[in-house]
């Protein structure tokens, strides 16, 4: 499918990054972006900005903090093909993070929120806008939210000067049913405005999802190298680039990347199609019982962790 307007956006530091606390070497990070750049891929998220008071740089990498000389370093000497962007997480971040837009190597700036703080992404996301920078807003695990909770927050975005709007499957409970619905209901809410998509491979579906919500016109797409990302991973952005059918865009850059860096790294860190990660997307659950199941000594009792999740809880237990 080739459509001009679509923009591709890759998150693999980013989103990987919760895997390994953003501990990546400068060269991964490197030849991440020289591979991007030569494949065409439009933007690379290649951390968050966070507050070093809030977090300690002694327990996180650099891609934690994303200070703009480290980020410098690693796109010296590359072709800047690919803009760079950056997360932030509300009130994660403070305002003397973010230079203005032409003193910092950054583009763009994507506000991540929950549904009930998007009066405060609204705020952060005009900062961001009125130093420079692209802005997004992406609002997580939507599949939680009631409907007149997304009433509301997309009525206060169609206020807003906000030019991203991002669907965002967080818990990778969605099928494309789901995914139809919510881009339709954010491009009639938020008319003039890009819809995103960013999808999580706990049913298999993250690929399937975003094939979905492009054909229901959302125009800014997440993936990821080999669908790194926290627990089951993201789109791949591998097949989303041979799906697209964009001239612009090349793919063996990417596969010699996954060839040369990704591989050896899944042999450190996990990521993927795994079990225990299907059922939290099944239940609409939040990974991170999943990810603790996984670092435990039963990662691989499957019906254990299943049964833990939808056994009910005796009535004695409950009244305790």
């Amino acid at each position: 499918m080739y459509r001009p307007e679509i923009k591709v956006l890759d998150c693999s530091i980013r989103d990987g990054g919760l895997i390994n606390n953003w501990k990546f070497s400068d060269e991964l990070v490197k030849s991440t972006y020289a591979s991007l750049c030569e494949a065409g891929v439009d933007y690379m998220e290649i951390g968050y900005k966070a507050s070093k008071t809030q977090f300690d740089p002694s327990h996180f990498g650099k891609w934690r903090f994303c200070d703009d000389e480290d980020v410098k370093k690693i796109i010296d000497g590359v072709e800047p093909k690919t803009k760079l962007s950056c997360m932030v997480d509300i009130g994660r971040v403070e305002e003397k993070d973010i230079a203005v837009r032409s003193q910092s190597p950054f583009s763009m700036i994507r506000v991540a929120c929950y549904m009930k703080d998007v009066d405060k992404a609204i705020s952060l996301s005009d900062m961001i806008l009125d130093k420079g920078y692209e802005s997004t807003i992406n609002i997580m695990a939507v599949s939680t939210n009631t409907q007149r909770e997304i009433d509301e927050g997309l009525n206060d975005l169609s206020k807003s000067r906000a030019p991203i709007v991002y669907v965002v499957d967080s818990y990778g409970a969605m099928y494309c049913e789901d995914i139809t619905a919510l881009v339709k209901q954010y491009k009639a809410a938020l008319p003039g405005k890009t819809i995103g998509i960013h999808t999580h491979n706990n049913r298999q579906l993250a690929f399937g999802n975003t094939i979905q919500a492009i054909i229901d016109g959302a125009n800014m797409l997440d993936a990821s190298v080999y669908g790194i990302g926290r627990g089951p991973g993201n789109c791949c952005l591998e097949l989303l680039l041979s799906f697209l059918q964009n001239p612009s865009y090349e793919l063996r850059p990417v596969l010699q990347l996954i060839q040369d860096y990704y591989l050896p790294l899944r042999e450190k860190i996990e990521w993927g199609y795994i079990i225990p990660y299907m059922i939290t997307g099944m239940l609409n659950e939040h990974p991170r019982i999943a990810i603790a199941h996984r670092d435990s000594e039963k990662k691989d009792d499957f019906s254990g962790f299943y049964d833990k999740l939808t056994t009910p809880e005796p009535e004695d237990e409950i009244r305790t």
